[in-house]
């Protein structure tokens, strides 16, 4: 255990002894009043020593010593200080000396001892002259009766520390005034000296809440949540502000380090509840996502809206994701309405983007879906899926400018084998060549009746139907390269045989 004792004249000439000592464990942490604030990670005991006649009455001395310790230790300095000051009042001795002992988890502000004998200015004869050090290897250093190089020294700190108090006045005037651009720039130049105020911190975090900059905010925030213990109230603002800008996962995190300081916090535990609620909702429906049971997807971000019907970036959130499981499920219109809305809000969302190009697609509005994929590929150049799906919207558009077999049988892209086949089955049998004596409308109905067959042909076939989904004519000889398809030339090539040749027609339908 490190003794320190500091010897303080009250009458006479000041006459100070050298004092040499160091911690293991000492950093510079935070500013108090006008004083810089050396945090000790060491316990501290204080007693106060008398020489030459009694310390005080009735044990008084005792009493403002014991209390002054207690709200030290509680991080109250400048209640302490007062503590201390009427201790020293009470004493009638030429010399006070104040022994502090060092061990275990609590804080010491090395200068409230400077703090405390200007305030017994009029009573000294004298000014504590006073340098100090903070050395890389933790050491901390007080000298006495410095050189003229260090009394110059320590008026210049005293000096600096006084424009300090000067700006941390004007900072809270122009707080107060709702001034905060000014009260930034005040704060700025008080943080650049004292980099471990929290206090300061905390003030600009406020500033920049009130001008909306949230993201300089949580910086200031998180360091001030580091820098005074048990501040619960930097971890509140913490998580009220994720939670305003949609991060749930974030929002609980600093939630929950309020409640570790804190289990009782009214304010930290009625938020915590609401958030976790929301965030198991949010947790629920991306399984469902990822389980491809996109209807209940929908329906679990629909009650995420409801939850939380007063904060925007939810709101977005939950009609992102719902846009999204209406476009794998094929959904088309409803997810061209919901991606909408999205975009109208945040029109650079390259997600979104993707959802309703593909959406588009679907819908068969290729046009749409190139412009959003090109509008999703500025702003997300390196992405595959946007290069893959703008060169297939592109081969559809093509292909659609040509023959397009869904539009041939008159069903949807979406369409299902079964409602493939009862739409062949009923042009087919309008347009069967028999139906037709005209010889032009009879031509004219052997040309329909040909696209009604290698339409049903494509689209009944897994295979031949994906790579016509993906912009590519199975039917095409250009498209395949010269491939053979039982099509080609007409019903020429059909088993064998011309169904519309001379004599009798007796072409029999194969209905799958």
């Amino acid at each position: 255990m490190l003794v320190l004792p500091i010897l303080l004249l009250i009458a006479g000439p000041l006459a100070f002894i050298n004092v040499d000592f160091a911690f293991p464990r000492c950093s510079l942490h935070g500013f108090w009043g006008s004083f810089p604030i050396v945090l000790v990670q060491d316990c501290l005991d204080i007693r106060l020593w008398c020489s030459g006649v009694r310390c005080g009455k009735d044990g008084s001395v005792d009493n403002h010593m014991e209390m002054g310790k207690k709200l030290l230790a509680a991080g109250q300095l400048a209640d302490a200080l007062s503590h201390f000051h009427a201790a020293v009042g009470e004493t009638h001795t030429d010399r006070l000396y104040i022994f502090m002992d060092f061990s275990e988890s609590a804080h010491l502000s090395l200068h409230f001892l400077s703090r405390f004998v200007r305030w017994r200015s009029e009573e000294l004869h004298g000014i504590l002259q006073e340098s100090y050090s903070v050395p890389s290897n933790g050491e901390v250093k007080l000298k006495s009766n410095p050189s003229d190089k260090e009394e110059r020294e320590a008026k210049s700190q005293l000096a600096k520390s006084d424009e300090i108090q000067r700006l941390v006045a004007q900072s809270r005037s122009s707080f107060n005034g709702k001034d905060y651009m000014t009260a930034i720039t005040l704060l700025d130049t008080i943080i650049e000296t004292c980099v471990w105020d929290a206090s300061s911190r905390e003030m600009r975090a406020e500033c920049y809440i009130q001008m909306g900059e949230m993201g300089k905010a949580v910086s200031d925030l998180k360091a001030a949540s580091k820098l005074k213990n048990d501040n619960t109230q930097a971890f509140y603002k913490l998580s009220t502000i994720y939670y305003d800008l949609g991060d749930h996962e974030m929002s609980l995190n600093e939630v929950r380090e309020c409640l570790k300081l804190d289990p009782d916090h009214k304010q930290c535990y009625n938020h915590y509840k609401r958030v976790k609620k929301l965030n198991k909702q949010i947790q629920s429906a991306e399984e469902l996502i990822q389980e491809q049971r996109y209807v209940d997807a929908v329906s679990k971000y629909e009650a995420v809206m409801k939850t939380e019907p007063n904060v925007q970036q939810f709101t977005l959130l939950a009609k992102e994701r719902i846009c999204h499981a209406l476009a794998k499920d094929q959904q088309a219109s409803r997810a061209i309405s919901v991606c909408s809305e999205v975009l109208q809000s945040d029109p650079e969302n390259v997600n979104v983007l993707k959802d309703r190009a593909e959406a588009y697609v679907q819908d068969e509005q290729y046009e749409e879906a190139i412009k959003d994929y090109e509008t999703a590929g500025k702003h997300s150049e390196n992405d595959h899926q946007i290069k893959e799906g703008l060169e297939r919207a592109q081969r559809l558009l093509k292909q659609s400018q040509r023959r397009d077999y869904y539009k041939i049988l008159g069903v949807k892209r979406t369409a299902k084998k079964k409602e493939i086949i009862k739409a062949y089955r009923k042009l087919a049998q309008q347009w069967h060549p028999d139906n037709f004596q005209d010889p032009q409308e009879k031509k004219k109905a052997e040309k329909r009746f040909i696209d009604i067959a290698q339409a049903k042909e494509v689209l009944t076939d897994p295979e031949m139907r994906n790579k016509f989904d993906q912009g590519e004519d199975p039917m095409d000889p250009d498209s395949q390269q010269g491939h053979h398809h039982p099509f080609n030339g007409g019903f020429h090539g059909f088993q064998g045989f011309n169904p519309f040749g001379s004599g009798p027609f007796n072409f029999k339908f194969n209905f799958n």
